[in-house]
Protein backbone atom coordinates (compact mmCIF):
# COMPACT_ATOMS: atom_id res chain seq x y z
CA UNK A 1 0.00 0.00 0.00
CA UNK A 2 3.15 2.41 1.01
CA UNK A 3 4.25 1.79 -2.69
CA UNK A 4 1.61 2.54 -4.27
CA UNK A 5 0.92 5.93 -2.40
CA UNK A 6 4.63 6.95 -3.86
CA UNK A 7 3.93 6.06 -6.62
CA UNK A 8 0.76 8.55 -6.46
CA UNK A 9 2.67 10.89 -4.90
CA UNK A 10 5.52 10.93 -8.23
CA UNK A 11 2.98 10.91 -10.67
CA UNK A 12 1.15 14.27 -9.22
CA UNK A 13 4.70 15.98 -8.61
CA UNK A 14 5.76 15.45 -12.10
CA UNK A 15 2.51 16.60 -13.46
CA UNK A 16 2.63 19.97 -10.88
CA UNK A 17 6.01 20.49 -12.23
CA UNK A 18 5.65 20.12 -16.17
CA UNK A 19 2.64 22.77 -15.26
CA UNK A 20 4.06 25.11 -13.25
CA UNK A 21 5.63 28.27 -14.87
CA UNK A 22 9.16 28.23 -15.00
CA UNK A 23 11.09 30.49 -12.95
CA UNK A 24 12.70 32.86 -15.59
CA UNK A 25 8.79 33.87 -16.02
CA UNK A 26 7.56 33.66 -12.59
CA UNK A 27 10.47 36.30 -12.11
CA UNK A 28 8.85 38.51 -14.58
CA UNK A 29 5.73 38.14 -13.72
CA UNK A 30 6.71 39.25 -10.41
CA UNK A 31 8.39 42.30 -11.38
CA UNK A 32 5.62 43.04 -13.67
CA UNK A 33 2.86 42.87 -10.93
CA UNK A 34 1.81 45.91 -9.67
CA UNK A 35 0.47 49.55 -11.39
CA UNK A 36 2.15 51.54 -14.04
CA UNK A 37 1.45 54.58 -16.45
CA UNK A 38 2.09 54.27 -19.81
CA UNK A 39 3.95 57.42 -20.26
CA UNK A 40 5.01 56.93 -24.05
CA UNK A 41 4.38 55.51 -27.38
CA UNK A 42 6.97 55.34 -30.48
CA UNK A 43 8.07 53.85 -33.71
CA UNK A 44 11.31 52.66 -35.23
CA UNK A 45 10.74 54.82 -38.38
CA UNK A 46 9.97 58.00 -39.03
CA UNK A 47 6.52 59.61 -39.52
CA UNK A 48 3.53 60.60 -38.71
CA UNK A 49 1.52 57.30 -37.56
CA UNK A 50 -2.43 57.27 -37.24
CA UNK A 51 -2.51 54.02 -35.35
CA UNK A 52 -5.89 52.62 -33.19
CA UNK A 53 -4.16 50.38 -30.66
CA UNK A 54 -5.31 46.75 -29.31
CA UNK A 55 -8.38 47.49 -31.30
CA UNK A 56 -9.29 50.30 -28.57
CA UNK A 57 -8.44 53.31 -29.10
CA UNK A 58 -6.02 55.75 -30.74
CA UNK A 59 -2.24 55.93 -29.91
CA UNK A 60 -2.70 59.01 -28.18
CA UNK A 61 -5.39 58.31 -25.63
CA UNK A 62 -3.16 55.58 -24.59
CA UNK A 63 -0.61 57.62 -23.72
CA UNK A 64 -0.91 58.69 -19.99
CA UNK A 65 -3.19 55.20 -19.37
CA UNK A 66 -3.02 53.49 -16.41
CA UNK A 67 -2.42 49.81 -16.55
CA UNK A 68 -2.57 47.15 -13.36
CA UNK A 69 -1.48 43.89 -13.21
CA UNK A 70 -2.38 41.04 -10.43
CA UNK A 71 0.06 38.65 -10.21
CA UNK A 72 -1.94 36.17 -8.18
CA UNK A 73 -4.66 35.60 -10.55
CA UNK A 74 -3.18 37.14 -14.25
CA UNK A 75 -5.92 39.91 -14.22
CA UNK A 76 -5.90 43.37 -14.44
CA UNK A 77 -6.84 46.66 -15.90
CA UNK A 78 -6.03 49.25 -18.00
CA UNK A 79 -8.02 52.87 -18.02
CA UNK A 80 -7.93 55.40 -20.34
CA UNK A 81 -8.82 59.03 -19.85
CA UNK A 82 -11.45 61.27 -21.91
CA UNK A 83 -8.20 63.43 -22.93
CA UNK A 84 -7.92 64.11 -26.48
CA UNK A 85 -11.64 62.89 -26.81
CA UNK A 86 -10.86 59.60 -26.34
CA UNK A 87 -13.77 56.86 -25.18
CA UNK A 88 -12.74 57.01 -21.59
CA UNK A 89 -12.59 53.83 -18.77
CA UNK A 90 -11.64 50.93 -17.64
CA UNK A 91 -10.78 47.83 -19.76
CA UNK A 92 -10.25 44.63 -18.10
CA UNK A 93 -7.27 42.30 -19.15
CA UNK A 94 -5.96 38.87 -18.28
CA UNK A 95 -2.48 38.25 -19.00
CA UNK A 96 0.30 36.22 -18.98
CA UNK A 97 4.70 35.89 -19.55
CA UNK A 98 5.57 33.37 -21.39
CA UNK A 99 9.89 32.87 -22.29
CA UNK A 100 10.40 33.22 -25.42
CA UNK A 101 13.65 32.36 -25.82
CA UNK A 102 16.56 31.96 -23.08
CA UNK A 103 16.80 34.86 -21.20
CA UNK A 104 13.44 36.63 -23.16
CA UNK A 105 10.05 37.20 -22.14
CA UNK A 106 6.39 38.14 -23.96
CA UNK A 107 3.76 39.09 -22.04
CA UNK A 108 0.46 38.18 -23.15
CA UNK A 109 -2.80 39.75 -22.57
CA UNK A 110 -6.49 39.48 -23.77
CA UNK A 111 -9.36 41.63 -22.98
CA UNK A 112 -12.30 40.16 -20.88
CA UNK A 113 -15.27 41.30 -19.10
CA UNK A 114 -15.23 43.08 -15.69
CA UNK A 115 -16.41 38.92 -14.93
CA UNK A 116 -12.82 38.20 -16.27
CA UNK A 117 -14.85 35.96 -19.44
CA UNK A 118 -13.45 36.24 -22.29
CA UNK A 119 -14.25 39.26 -24.66
CA UNK A 120 -12.15 38.71 -27.87
CA UNK A 121 -11.30 35.39 -29.64
CA UNK A 122 -7.88 36.83 -29.88
CA UNK A 123 -4.97 38.66 -27.98
CA UNK A 124 -2.08 40.74 -27.88
CA UNK A 125 1.37 39.43 -27.58
CA UNK A 126 4.08 41.98 -26.63
CA UNK A 127 8.24 41.54 -26.67
CA UNK A 128 9.74 42.41 -23.54
CA UNK A 129 12.47 44.55 -24.41
CA UNK A 130 13.23 45.77 -21.12
CA UNK A 131 11.97 45.49 -17.47
CA UNK A 132 13.08 46.82 -14.18
CA UNK A 133 11.36 47.31 -11.01
CA UNK A 134 10.72 51.10 -12.25
CA UNK A 135 10.64 50.97 -16.06
CA UNK A 136 9.21 48.40 -18.69
CA UNK A 137 9.29 48.51 -22.42
CA UNK A 138 7.33 46.13 -24.63
CA UNK A 139 7.13 46.36 -27.90
CA UNK A 140 5.79 43.95 -31.42
CA UNK A 141 5.95 44.76 -35.01
CA UNK A 142 3.06 45.34 -37.42
CA UNK A 143 2.72 45.80 -41.22
CA UNK A 144 2.54 49.12 -42.56
CA UNK A 145 2.51 49.65 -46.78
CA UNK A 146 4.43 45.52 -46.55
CA UNK A 147 7.20 47.15 -44.21
CA UNK A 148 7.26 45.51 -40.66
CA UNK A 149 6.99 48.60 -38.19
CA UNK A 150 7.91 48.48 -34.41
CA UNK A 151 5.70 50.12 -32.12
CA UNK A 152 7.82 50.65 -28.73
CA UNK A 153 5.49 51.53 -25.28
CA UNK A 154 7.34 52.74 -22.40
CA UNK A 155 5.90 52.33 -19.00
CA UNK A 156 6.73 53.85 -15.74
CA UNK A 157 5.56 51.87 -12.33
CA UNK A 158 3.35 54.15 -10.36
CA UNK A 159 3.57 51.98 -7.14
CA UNK A 160 4.43 48.77 -5.77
Amino acid sequence: MRKVHLIYLAIFSMVAASCSVPKFAREVRQTVNGSWTLTDISYDQPGRYETVLFNDADAKCFVGSDWFFRNNNSTGTYTISSKNNCASGIRYIRWSVNEKEEGKAQLQFKLTDERKKDVSSGGYLLNISSLNSETMVLDHSVMVGGNPLKISYTFKRTNS
